[in-house]
């Protein structure tokens, strides 16, 4: 028999202020700072698709649409001429954007979020004809239950007990964009969400993936496939639960440990979650962020190579270190990638993605000379993802830098001419130059568009 207390948390629920916020979110002006980091993170997102294409995770993406035959062509696969079911398109597209280390994510969600919902809006908009301040405000709301929805679960607590919060949080924010763009209603909603629920799962083991193919299903495919089918199912027809997360045997009892059953509803429309949501500078894993950050401004700074360093100390959040300690894949090692930029002066997309240079004497030689430190200090500022890197030198001096603020973090976001040359290296090689740069404005012009496939189109590799 529950408690009083345990009762009284049954009947807590954000249902009536998520569905309505659902049903109406197209309808609903979004402010102009929203608007355009929107923007920001669907270019982002999107250039981060057309480069992942080409990477593993992205041709075996493309492996399984195939193996699937012949399909209807409701949406576009991006950086390639396929399309196929909105549903298979959602999941590609996912792998695609996680295929690498370019997307974006919020910290205090321990969520990627465009790599999920972004997929997920841009295949149910060209299903159903959405056009661009739909799209726009669709990806604003899968951002605000992504994030919510992990949060509300106590993110980090939740990762240790072993679950995948980057899966679970794309899985409901793309249920909830897709569902706004196939015009579903309160009630319908409310079964989205159940839905939703019935196919959540995720495990943390994803760390253990060698080759970035189960993480980019995990953080990206997954959560984007599942909220298409969702919608689809909810706009075909399908009814369902209509409040999945209160009473007995909800998703709060499945999967909470002392959950904040009322964080999904709390604050709808006042506080924009994609505000929160960092836009990497560096196209590396988020805990390499910060590390970088502070040394190419030392290098940049003192003017030191390869030859000049003594030692390298590297301090960042214990949580963090698990993540990027001398990992097999060169865009998640931190020593690598930190390793690399000593002994080039510089860091791009290529070189953090080189394979090979992994096996590189000079790099290996400079690896050698970087430690990897958990810092309790950092460690309390969670879920702010500080940093400190400590160089000496041959010559005796003692470098510091602590970055307190990673480039292209809320606190300090990157402009529109930053991520348009981030953009560009990612889908120019792809795309070509000149419908790169058509791309790009298009996102910043998309109000302008009545069909989300005018955008589609411009994803495709010219013919």
């Amino acid at each position: 028999m529950p408690t009083p207390d345990a009762q009284g948390d049954m009947q807590i629920t954000p249902m009536p202020e998520l569905a309505n916020y659902i049903a109406t979110a197209l309808t609903n002006p979004l402010p102009e700072e929203v608007v355009e980091k929107a923007k920001h993170h669907l270019l982002d997102t999107l250039s981060s698709m057309v480069s992942g294409s080409r990477m593993l995770a992205g041709e075996r993406a493309i492996a399984f649409v195939k193996a699937q035959g012949q399909s209807e062509p409701q949406a576009a696969l991006a950086g390639t001429s396929l399309r196929t079911t909105a549903i298979n398109a959602a999941m590609a597209n996912g792998m695609f954007a996680h295929a690498d280390e370019t997307d974006d994510s919020h910290a205090p969600s321990l969520t990627h979020p465009g790599c999920g919902v972004v997929p997920a809006v841009l295949a149910c908009a060209e299903l159903w004809h959405r056009g661009g301040t739909d799209m726009l405000r669709a990806m604003v709301l899968g951002y605000d239950v992504c994030a919510r929805l992990t949060m509300s679960l106590d993110a980090y607590a939740f990762r240790e007990a072993g679950h995948s919060s980057h899966t679970f949080g794309p899985n409901f924010g793309a249920a909830a964009a897709a569902g706004a763009l196939a015009g579903v209603e309160a009630r319908q909603a409310r079964y989205l969400m159940s839905y939703a629920a019935q196919q959540a799962s995720g495990v943390a083991c994803w760390m253990r993936d060698k080759d970035h193919v189960e993480k980019s299903f995990d953080f990206g495919g997954m959560g984007a496939r599942n909220g298409v089918t969702a919608a689809i199912m909810v706009h075909s027809g399908c009814t369902g639960v209509d409040d999945v997360f209160s009473g007995q045997r909800c998703f709060y009892d499945a999967y909470g440990d002392q959950p904040d059953r009322g964080a999904l509803g709390r604050e709808l429309g006042v506080r924009y979650e994609i505000l929160n949501t960092a836009i990497k500078r560096w196209t590396v894993g988020s805990p390499i962020q910060a590390p970088l950050d502070a040394l190419d401004h030392l290098i940049r700074t003192h003017r030191f190579g390869a030859d000049d360093v003594l030692a390298v100390e590297v301090r960042i959040p214990h949580q963090m270190v698990l993540t990027v300690n001398d990992r097999d894949m060169p865009e998640i090692c931190l020593q690598h990638v930190l390793a690399t930029l000593i002994v080039d002066g510089t860091m791009g997309f290529a070189s953090a993605h080189d394979r090979p240079r992994m096996n590189d004497p000079t790099v290996l030689a400079v690896r050698e000379r970087i430690a990897l430190v958990g810092d309790d200090g950092l460690s309390r500022l969670m879920p702010s993802r500080q940093g400190i890197v400590e160089v000496t030198l041959k010559d005796g001096r003692r470098l510091r830098e602590h970055t307190l603020a990673v480039r292209g973090t809320p606190a300090n976001p990157m402009t529109r001419k930053e991520l348009k040359e981030k953009s560009m290296e990612l889908i120019a090689p792809i795309l070509g130059k000149a419908q790169g740069e058509r791309l790009v404005e298009q996102v910043w012009t998309l109000e302008r568009i009545e069909d989300a496939r005018e955008l589609a189109r411009l994803l495709s590799p010219a013919s």
